[in-house]
């Protein structure tokens, strides 16, 4: 039988105790022992960011952290980022009203990742957006409306993007 160890973490400010195996990941510790399923594993090497929380207010791949090393601290994953009456928070609801998901796999690890760039920089330029979030990867929906999202939460809607539909130009004529 392999070695147990006793780890105490506060998750999403709750104090949650788990026995664990020192080989298991942080991540899987928050999906099994806390049955917070909202943290997703993906690549489990830590290159898509779907797996992403915050720990001690820092962004981590919990996939590459064990969970032994989480003992003592604080973990806040995308269930902890809600309103305290359940709803979605800013960022959260940016991404809904910027159509900044698609199948939804990735969203917990951007929802999490644009909360601590947005905590570090609330005003942050779209080159600065697009490098806070570059450790994410979406397969589904070509990034804009992510980037809109952060946009958005940061307080400037509005896609970057203008489409010339040739109207302009049919009207003047």
């Amino acid at each position: 039988m392999a070695e147990q160890v006793a780890v105490t973490v506060r998750v999403n400010g709750e104090e949650h105790v788990a026995v664990v195996e020192p080989r298991k990941t942080l991540a899987d510790m928050l999906r099994q022992d806390c049955a917070l399923t909202g943290t997703h594993l993906g690549c489990e090497h830590g290159v898509c960011g779907a797996c992403t929380v915050l720990l001690d207010g820092r962004t981590a791949r919990s996939c590459l952290v064990f969970a032994v090393q989480a003992d003592g601290h604080e973990v806040t994953t995308v269930e902890g980022l809600t309103t305290p009456d359940g709803g979605l928070n800013p960022v959260q609801e940016a991404f809904r009203a910027e159509h900044g998901l698609q199948c939804g796999f990735c969203t917990p690890g951007f929802v999490v990742s644009a909360t601590a760039l947005l905590a570090e920089n609330p005003e942050p330029t779209d080159a600065e957006i697009r490098e806070g979030l570059s450790g994410n990867l979406c397969r589904c929906t070509g990034y804009q409306g992510i980037v809109n999202a952060v946009r958005r939460a940061a307080g400037r809607p509005g896609s970057e993007v203008a489409f010339d539909t040739g109207a302009e130009k049919e009207g003047a004529r």
